[in-house]
């Protein structure tokens, strides 16, 4: 299992991003929401990600970059196709993942909340290593912050209705909880 120190989580790759603040005092961690994320969508195995995550994303690059300039954003952990897991933001901050969102009543969600990023789209199946290393990383998750259960991961589109659809129809949400239910 991954070993957490300081909310980082020990032998991932570790790319510091900016774009994250301090959680409000007294709120514990409590929920799990999993994206899925490609720059430009559909197109993998390069290094966008990354550096839009890090604000460092050559906006010429790509058309549909445009849209992106003054974008801050940031997830604690992205997954890429290949299984490979890189960390930008310490778990125990705020990373700028869930944008306007709702759960149980609760807003904000960023506030209590650990995103994933996963590489893909929502028509196209995630990879079976990016299932591996997600169970992974819930169980780590899990297992470090008492609040978070496996009854409380959720897709963006859970907390983000109408706004948001990832990480989308394709992800295999049985598959992996019932994968995950296995490690405890």
């Amino acid at each position: 299992m991954y070993q957490l120190e300081n909310g980082w989580v020990q032998s991932v790759k570790q790319v510091p991003s900016p774009n994250y603040d301090l959680r409000p005092e007294n709120i514990e961690i409590s929920l799990l929401v999993i994206h899925g994320i490609s720059l430009p969508p559909g197109i993998f195995d390069n290094e966008f990600v990354e550096e839009f995550f890090t604000n460092q994303l050559d906006h010429t690059k790509d058309p549909y970059f445009e849209q992106l300039i003054n974008l801050k954003v940031s997830s604690h952990l992205y997954i890429k196709r290949s299984g490979e897991i890189i960390q930008f933001v310490s778990l125990d901050h705020r990373a700028w993942h869930a944008g306007l969102s709702e759960y149980n009543g609760r807003s904000n969600c960023n506030d209590f909340s650990i995103g994933i990023e996963l590489e893909g789209t929502e028509n196209i199946k995630y990879t079976n290593q990016q299932y591996m290393s997600l169970i992974e990383l819930s169980k780590c998750c899990i297992h470090n912050y008492s609040k978070l259960t496996i009854d409380r991961i959720v897709g963006h589109s859970k907390i983000s209705p109408g706004r948001k659809t990832d990480p989308g129809m394709l992800f295999d949400w049985q598959y992996f909880l019932n994968n995950l239910a296995l490690k405890f």
